[in-house]
């Protein structure tokens, strides 16, 4: 498990390769400032290096602009999957002095965002995949209230009820702990969970 800490977010990650691989086609990256919160899941298409090499390329160019706002960082993303084979892409960036959340995604990656008056939010992603042709990035903002709990996976997760689970009462490690016993292990499996305190 990868455990970012901060005053106002906390997040784990958890990352499985498929049964038989000995690299993970999935990539994330998450870091925080004072003033947000980002995060990038991707999954390659496929599984294999040929994936890991293109989510991998997606996480870098995050990595190296995360100031950027969202339809940007996805622009840049874009651009460096052309000749690779091509990746499912979320971005997650939380102004925390704002209080608000910007998401993009392509491709079947899966975001939840849970307040803590109980209203669960999941933004349906844009079909399709990451290759470089030119694309329109849809990106959707919300406002957040303190206690709120987010979760971002690839499609190697699946799960049936999500607003028990993210419910405040619940830590981040028992989350996890319950997210990571339901890995099955035939398709490569990321998670990243989350609370804004």
């Amino acid at each position: 498990m990868d455990v970012l800490h901060h005053e106002k977010v906390r997040a784990v990650a958890g990352q499985y390769t498929k049964m038989g691989k000995s690299v993970c086609g999935d990539s994330y990256f998450m870091f925080s400032t004072e003033e947000y919160f980002i995060c990038i899941l991707a999954d390659g298409l496929g599984s294999g290096t040929y994936a890991n090499e293109a989510s991998t390329a997606a996480c870098d160019v995050v990595a190296m602009h995360h100031e950027e706002d969202v339809e940007t960082l996805m622009e840049r993303c874009n651009h460096s999957l052309l000749k690779k084979r091509g990746a499912a892409v979320a971005i997650v960036k939380i102004d925390l002095v704002k209080k608000v959340v910007q998401y993009s995604c392509v491709g079947n990656v899966r975001f939840y965002f849970y307040s803590h008056s109980g209203n669960l939010t999941y933004p349906l992603p844009v079909t399709g995949y990451l290759s470089g042709r030119p694309q329109k990035f849809k990106v959707q903002r919300f406002v957040y209230e303190d206690g709120a709990s987010f979760l971002l996976h690839s499609d190697g997760l699946v799960l049936t009820r999500v607003r028990p689970l993210l419910q405040s009462h619940h830590s981040l490690d028992y989350i996890s702990s319950q997210l990571e016993s339901i890995v099955s292990g035939t398709d490569d499996t990321t998670f990243v969970i989350g609370r804004l305190p």
